[in-house]
């Protein structure tokens, strides 16, 4: 298929993606992606596909459907048919769609031919042809899209329902972040070595690229809030050095509004990053770092091993700025609070919270010792992002390729965490206590259904609103339906029963083996 451009206008392919989402103006949350900020997105990115109107590398079967499109994305019915292989099928939108399908979908299922194929699949449901379900147009269209495109519409998908979230959702007012590093690998090509070389631990031609991100999610939705990406070694790789980088994503607090509230572990508790956190009017709590201990004999004492005490300034380290370092205050204040684990099977007996919440009326200890506990959300968001979504294991060729790939999974989870937030509360419910993977099963399997105005009957408008109805509701009822077990302090070996298949590890380049292979005298 060619996506060749035939004339101008403005592309009103982007609603394909909101039909796919079952969205309804009577839900919450439904304007966290328009049409508009689609259009946006690829505008501020400066990616154009020639201003094509509409996808018109199809050609009419003998079913010409009437009154089917409110999307106004088919050609009008006077029109003649184009030649085959020479005008576009993949707009923007259209390719946004593919995109998202793909990320949908796991294994075969992801492929660029399956990806066509879904694409094929609507145009003829719709009673048009599509002349090829080559792939070599669907990649060209693809690589049009720039990383900067799906950041945009992940981020802004984020940043929009966190805003939407009912008060009671939100910890003593704030927006608390969660923060977190893991790491990506993908295919061994001499591009991505060259920007994200394996460790040191594996030998040349064994190994494999890694990518390095650190991640900050919203405790309320549950969604990517933005993610940082970096090799993963080298100078200034680390985690902390990544989430300097997002900086620029915290909301500051002011007399009017309680702005952010990082919630980390212990990693991310060292002076210099609490004190460029407070720099910036940010909240922070996060469990004492493993270099200090703590001296509950000292300090402000506000309760039993809950006191204020104050950390002095060490020394200026290279990758800070003289300036910055200089108006940084020589001393640090936070709260120490001791908070005792007794739940039997976790490893840890007790652990020391650190905060820059002083007031231990507003912000009690239990209080906050649930608010750490909740911590844990992150590790399952990243399970479901990496695992659920299959994308700890990128699929593509380049770095850039990588990370387009890797933004537009987190724009599908963020759309599938929008989907969990609407049933959340149309449920009375919160939306950790609801199924990611339920959620996301019913967006694949309605992905490409969502997108056919009428089903069966193409002259009858009247069925094209209610079949979307009943699968809205379908799909919020199957959000609600379909809850986590609630299963308190549960612990289990970190082990499987389970063996893999007894295959032995290469250990030389495959090239290399296949050759001795080859080579090999017979027996």
């Amino acid at each position: 298929m060619s996506f060749t451009p035939r004339g101008r206008g403005v592309d009103r392919s982007f609603e394909l993606v909101r039909m796919s989402l079952l969205q309804g103006d009577y839900l919450p949350f439904q304007d966290a992606l328009t049409v508009e900020q689609m259009r946006l997105a690829f505008e501020a990115e400066g990616v154009s596909f020639g201003e094509d109107a509409e996808p018109t590398n199809i050609r009419p079967t003998n079913i010409r459907p009437t009154n089917i499109c409110p999307t106004n994305i088919c050609p009008p019915d006077d029109e003649p048919a184009p030649d085959a292989g020479s005008q576009g099928v993949f707009t923007m939108g259209m390719t946004l769609w593919a995109m998202l399908s793909q990320a949908l979908f796991t294994d075969v299922q992801r492929s660029c031919l399956a990806a066509v194929q879904r694409v094929a699949v609507c145009w003829a449901v719709l009673g048009r042809e599509v002349s090829s379900t080559n792939t070599g147009a669907y990649c060209r269209a693809r690589a049009k899209v720039t990383e900067g495109v799906v950041r945009r519409l992940t981020e802004g998908v984020a940043e929009r329902c966190d805003a939407a979230v009912p008060d009671d959702w939100k910890w003593h007012g704030f927006r608390t972040l969660l923060i977190d590093g893991t790491t990506f690998s993908m295919p061994d090509t001499e591009a991505s070595q060259a920007e994200y070389p394996q460790p040191n631990s594996q030998a040349e031609g064994l190994g494999f690229p890694i990518l390095r991100a650190v991640a900050l999610t919203s405790l309320a939705t549950g969604m990517a809030v933005a993610l940082a990406t970096g090799p993963y070694k080298g100078k200034e790789t680390g985690e902390t050095a990544l989430f300097r980088t997002l900086f620029e994503k915290l909301q500051r607090g002011d007399e009017l509004t309680r702005g952010d509230l990082i919630l980390a572990d212990r990693f991310y508790g060292g002076w210099l990053m609490l004190a460029l956190l407070r720099d910036r009017k940010v909240q922070f709590v996060t469990r004492l770092h493993q270099h200090r201990t703590a001296d509950f004999t000292r300090g402000k004492r506000l309760g039993q091993k809950d006191h204020v005490v104050r950390w002095s300034k060490p020394q200026k380290p290279n990758w800070l700025d003289q300036a910055t370092y200089d108006r940084l205050p020589d001393q640090l204040e936070v709260r120490e609070i001791e908070v005792r684990v007794d739940t039997p099977g976790f490893r840890t007996e007790s652990l020391v919270i650190v905060t820059s919440l002083l007031d231990h009326h507003v912000s009690t200890r239990d209080d906050l010792a649930a608010l750490y506990r909740s911590r844990w959300n992150i590790e399952l968001e990243l399970r479901e992002i990496k695992f659920t979504m299959s994308l700890g294991i990128l699929r593509r060729k380049t770095p850039a390729a990588v990370r387009q790939e890797l933004w537009t999974g987190l724009l599908a989870y963020n759309l599938v965490r929008q989907s969990l937030l609407q049933s959340a509360v149309a449920s009375g419910r919160r939306p950790h206590q609801l199924s990611f993977a339920s959620s996301l099963q019913m967006l694949a399997n309605t992905w490409t259904l969502a997108t056919i105005p009428a089903l069966g009957n193409f002259n009858t408008s009247t069925v094209n609103t209610s079949t979307r109805e009943r699968l809205v509701e379908l799909r919020l009822r199957n959000g609600h339906s379909h809850r986590v077990a609630n299963r308190p302090n549960r612990n289990e070996p970190r082990a499987v029963k389970r063996r893999p298949a007894p295959l032995a590890l290469l250990s030389e380049p495959r090239a290399v083996a296949r050759k001795r292979l080859v080579t090999a005298p017979k027996t």
